[in-house]
């Protein structure tokens, strides 16, 4: 396949865990990628993993400035033509206590996981559009219900609505919105690794096969537990 024929995938927090994971299927399955996340180093090293700037571009952005995400969308739009997949997937989370963690992590975390999954929306639904593309988006199974004392919990809540709003909002354009649903998973997410989790390339063989259905389907929500957990 030449080049001008591959699409185009851009992936927030790609540096690590779901976000790498999905980036390597991305590319096996003939996608052009394009890297986002805070880590310049981790990015470089995926994307020369991956095969370079003519496969895979790292762009190092903090999707919770609005700028940022304008030169994100930019930057892949001038190397590669256009977006055709864009997976909004950065985010990170804290303890579950109201009096656990400072409240500038707080803030952080509010940012990033809400605002910024927001501002990647904006800064790229036009160049998705114009594709009928498809929008992934990183919530979880703490977006489903809430978790004793988690803040973290509350900002997954508010991906969950985001993403059934962006689903309305494209409605009849041909345009879809996939909402990812992780329970645990065993990812630099959580402090220490522990049994009894998904890994990322769990998470990422989901998204790579949402992607995959005909263009008539619009997979708009999926849940993924390990087989263990409770609740």
């Amino acid at each position: 396949m030449a080049d001008d024929e591959r699409k185009v995938f851009l992936i927030t927090g790609a540096s690590t865990g779901i976000g790498a994971a999905t980036a390597r299927l991305a590319v096996e399955a003939g996608y052009r990628v394009v890297l986002s996340a805070r880590s310049a180093d981790k990015l470089e090293a995926l994307a020369g993993e991956l095969g370079g700037d003519d496969v895979a571009l790292a762009v190092p952005a903090d999707v919770a400035e609005w700028e940022d995400n304008e030169r994100l969308a930019r930057t892949a739009i001038d190397r590669f033509g256009g977006i055709d997949v864009v997976f909004a997937n950065a985010g990170f989370g804290a303890e579950r206590s109201f009096l656990g963690d400072s409240p500038e992590h707080w803030r952080g975390m509010v940012l990033t996981n809400v605002l910024g999954v927001a501002y990647t929306i904006r800064a790229t639904m036009e160049a998705v559009r114009d594709r009928r593309g498809h929008f992934v988006i990183t919530s979880s199974a703490a977006g489903r219900r809430a978790l004793p004392g988690s803040l973290y919990s509350a900002t997954k809540h508010a991906v969950t609505a985001m993403g059934e709003s962006l689903r309305q909002e494209l409605n009849g354009t041909g345009c879809r919105v996939t909402l990812i649903e992780p329970g645990m998973v065993d990812t630099p997410f959580f402090d220490s690794p522990g049994e009894g989790r998904l890994e990322a390339d769990d998470v990422a063989r989901i998204v790579i096969w949402t992607l995959a259905q005909p263009a008539r389907v619009d997979v708009n929500e999926i849940l993924i537990r390990p087989t263990a957990q409770d609740g």
